[in-house]
């Protein structure tokens, strides 16, 4: 298991060298055209529907998805002041070792 200080990072590292997609419509997209590298949801998401399509559709595009427990802390991470469900690193920038290290786990 991954620590969530680490996938916070590689978020906030990834916003700020890469690129994101955020919120669940974002990342669907991001997913099905192929351009996810890392997908990281919420757990605290209500309903879980919203976001429940998500981790069979990465698995699906062979993608890792990982879970963090709030979705403040990871709108914060994003750099945006709302909540949000979901992301989609879409380029990794400096964030590119980290983001293999948490696919590996």
């Amino acid at each position: 298991m991954v620590e969530d200080d680490k996938i916070y990072e590689a978020v906030e590292i990834a916003k700020a060298t890469g690129k994101l997609r955020k919120g669940t419509n974002e990342t669907t997209k991001a997913l099905e055209k192929g351009e996810a590298k890392l997908i990281v949801i919420a757990k605290d998401v209500s309903p879980p529907e919203i976001t429940m399509h998500l981790p069979l559709l990465a698995e699906e595009k062979g993608v890792t998805c990982v879970e963090v427990p709030s979705k403040e802390e990871l709108g914060a991470a994003a750099g945006i002041d709302i909540p949000t469900g979901s992301i989609a690193i879409v380029e990794e920038g400096e964030a590119k070792n980290l983001i293999k290290e948490i696919s590996k786990k």
